[in-house]
């Protein structure tokens, strides 16, 4: 970046405003050098230009520097970022509060039936006497969660303090986080053997595309859990409705899915033991602002000559 103009121009492109109302976004930035602008697909662009987006566009090939305003950022095209030496940056280690609570609340509420009681409760229905065996506590219960960056630690940390057994599975050796275990991705299947909960929060990349598939669900306890709060390509999702069919898993709870929205004719929709959220691990009414002060940082990295937080390319 250093041979780069210095940015002048921080542009909101519109998409922001699918996750963010985008004029308090922009508003956020007030205290900034540089003027904030909110701009369209209309636009155009050059090294003297900050974007943050939602969603790419090939016009930001001639900024300076793209952010993704999401953790995700597969649907940009990293390699032709690369090729026009332009730096892509994501929002990754925002989320870890917010999408460890929300993997925290979906195995409550598997555990202690909560989600059944409330679809009992849209019917008038008193469910007074469960099967014994099927509410549980989530303490002493055993959780691998698959990836272990900023997602997972949070997940991690929170699952500890309730007093669950956590393993995990990454790719890296991972220290300081007091898991139990941490497994290399190649053995995924020896580690959700004995779970309850299995939580992904791994990037999806082509290692990781389709990792969980039937070998792994033919691995796990038949009475366990699977958690998705990553991408939904993560999962073979018809060897997931087979093993929730043929009762090979207890159930799952899912955030992400291969088609968003998930379509009416899927047969998630109509299971008991699923929960299905709209995508919506990352919501909170802080968003924008974390999202801001990462921004916010990395312009004054550039400022003072350092490099990017978060730098994909």
């Amino acid at each position: 970046m250093s041979e780069r103009p210095q940015l002048e121009r921080l542009c909101v492109h519109e998409t922001v405003d699918e996750k963010i109302p985008i004029e308090a976004f922009a508003d956020a930035f007030s205290d900034l050098d540089v003027p904030v602008e909110i701009v369209g697909d209309d636009e155009e662009f050059d090294q003297t230009d900050a974007v943050a987006s939602f969603r790419p566009r090939e016009a930001f090939l001639d900024a300076g520097w793209t952010h993704c305003i999401r953790a995700g950022y597969d649907e940009f095209d990293t390699d032709a970022h690369e090729a026009a030496g332009v730096p892509l940056t994501n929002s990754t280690g925002i989320h870890d509060t917010t999408v460890g609570e929300l993997a925290v609340g979906y195995m409550v509420s598997l555990a202690r039936m909560l989600h059944i009681y409330r679809d009992h409760q849209n019917a008038n229905d008193w469910l007074a006497d469960p099967e014994y065996e099927r509410p549980f506590t989530v303490e002493n219960e055993r959780l691998c969660v698959v990836g272990l960056g900023p997602l997972g630690q949070g997940i991690a940390k929170r699952a500890d303090a309730l007093g669950m057994d956590v393993v995990g599975v990454d790719i890296r050796p991972v220290s300081g986080l007091g898991l139990d275990r941490v497994y290399d991705a190649a053995r995924i299947q020896q580690a959700v053997e004995d779970a309850r909960f299995v939580v992904l929060t791994t990037p999806l990349t082509e290692a990781t595309r389709g990792l969980v598939d039937r070998d792994v669900f033919d691995a796990m306890r038949d009475d366990a859990y699977l958690i998705n709060v990553s991408r939904g390509a993560i999962v073979d999702q018809d060897a997931l409705v087979e093993a929730l069919e043929n009762d090979d898993i207890a159930g799952a709870a899912l955030d992400v899915f291969y088609d968003e929205p998930l379509p009416a004719d899927a047969p998630f929709w109509e299971m008991e033991e699923v929960i299905v959220t709209p995508h919506a691990a990352a919501q909170a009414a802080t968003y924008g602002d974390r999202i801001a002060d990462l921004l916010e940082t990395n312009l004054s990295r550039l400022g003072d000559g350092g490099t990017l937080w978060n730098r994909i390319v």
